[in-house]
């Protein structure tokens, strides 16, 4: 059998993670041997009775910046898979590729910050880059470390019971995915596209295409600048299923 692929994600509030790591698709993947999440607390470095792990900035300035100490020595302790990346909001942007990307190794660690921050020590010499889940501040990085691991770990193989449904997905291919329908074929008068009930396996796949790329012009240009534009091909899709005036 394959080895799990392990995961570890230390935090000063483990009980906010760790349940989440037993439930849902996660859950199950843990139970099968698939993953192996493990959620360290930071204080468990600390040295003193008050097991702190955060200090006061030199310089001044409001807030309080978690210590070297306690961070290097809860991670050494554990010796986690690398690589180690700390969740903060000056990281490099985390996407779909970089999730397939930690999904293909044997495992990956997270370090939540927290208060203002961690000290630069942490950053320079402990940990192996930084990541952000986007452009905006949370109080602490467990919220970005939940949707990591969900993004991540659910692209391991056999995680997903169904192998194309992370093929089919949105940012695949650098677009969104296609709208999906389901039963009844009409509620309360909107109908399901008659291409989906035609049988036609073919023109269905054209038509989800055509539909993700007219879905991407729409809502995020950015990405369909970012794969260099539409291809002569992809504007004949969008004007056979007559989506064209989106391009």
């Amino acid at each position: 059998m394959t080895p799990a692929v392990r995961v570890d994600v230390f935090s000063i509030f483990p009980d906010l993670v760790a349940p989440w790591t037993h439930a849902s698709l996660i859950g199950k993947a843990v139970a099968a041997g698939l993953l192996d999440v493990r959620v360290h607390d930071l204080r468990a470095g600390a040295g003193d009775p008050h097991r702190s792990v955060d200090d006061s900035p030199f310089g001044g300035g409001a807030g309080m910046v978690l210590a070297p100490e306690p961070l290097f020595r809860a991670v050494e302790e554990v010796g986690p898979p690398r690589p180690l990346l700390l969740l903060a909001a000056g990281g490099r942007r985390f996407d779909q590729r970089w999730a397939a990307e930690l999904a293909g190794g044997s495992g990956f660690s997270l370090l939540c910050g927290r208060y203002e921050g961690v000290d630069q020590r942490v950053a320079d010499h402990l940990v192996d880059g930084e990541m952000s889940i986007g452009d905006y501040v949370l109080a602490g990085g467990e919220i970005a470390a939940l949707a990591v691991v969900e993004a991540v770990c659910r692209l391991v193989p056999g995680v997903m019971g169904n192998v194309d449904s992370a093929l089919e997905e949105s940012f695949n291919d650098g677009l969104l995915e296609y709208p999906q329908y389901t039963r009844p074929a009409v509620f309360r008068g909107w109908g399901v596209p008659e291409v989906l009930r035609s049988g036609d396996h073919a023109r269905v796949a054209r038509w989800r295409r055509a539909r993700a790329l007219a879905r991407t012009v729409e809502r995020r240009p950015d990405l369909i600048a970012r794969r260099g534009g539409i291809t002569e091909a992809e504007r004949a899709l969008l004007v056979e299923f007559g989506l064209d005036e989106v391009s």
